[in-house]
């Protein structure tokens, strides 16, 4: 099952204040460890903080046919996120237990975690059409390998020279 865990936003991050050195000090370090256990456990698929709604944009849709593009920053700080892990886990049980040993991730503030179920394929799958089906197949390949680092091209060895010895000067004899 995956699951998307929103850190939720606070005034302060809202307004792009960060906690004190010591604060954001402590926090990488226990995020950083909480992060490797995630990992570890096979559990994060991605993760990243979010800059402030001021720098982002929403886009409003009508029946009517008709887009808005509002710019940031939006009202009602406890319903933006300031960053978001993507977790694999077997159940939402599972996600709430892991959720729950997270270092508060909102230092000096109350922080919390909204966790929210993804849909799967699988349970669209009556509504799906076989050329649906193989849309979404052929999108997720193709997202893959988009995803994976591209190689580096191979360096040109360097051409061998034979070293070429001073010209000596001819002994008269």
């Amino acid at each position: 099952m995956k699951v998307l865990v929103f850190v939720k936003a606070t005034p302060n991050s809202e307004k792009g204040i960060l906690p004190s050195d010591e604060q954001l000090k402590k926090m990488f370090t226990d995020m950083g460890k909480f992060n490797e256990q995630l990992v570890k456990a096979g559990i994060m698929q991605e993760a990243d903080g979010l800059k402030p709604s001021s720098a982002g944009k929403r886009i409003t849709f009508s029946d009517q046919g008709h887009t808005s593009v509002i710019d940031g920053p939006f009202a009602e700080t406890k319903e933006l996120v300031a960053g978001y892990w993507i977790w694999t886990v077997k159940s939402l049980d599972e996600a709430v237990e892991w959720a729950k040993r997270c270092p508060n991730p909102m230092p000096g503030e109350e922080g919390v975690l909204e966790i929210r179920p993804a849909y799967s394929a699988e349970e669209f799958d009556e509504l799906l059409t076989d050329e649906h089906r193989e849309q979404d197949a052929r999108l997720r390949k193709q997202i893959k390998r988009q995803q994976k680092p591209k190689s580096k091209p191979a360096r040109k060895k360097p051409v061998k020279r034979a070293k070429r010895r001073p010209a000596r000067a001819k002994s008269k004899k």
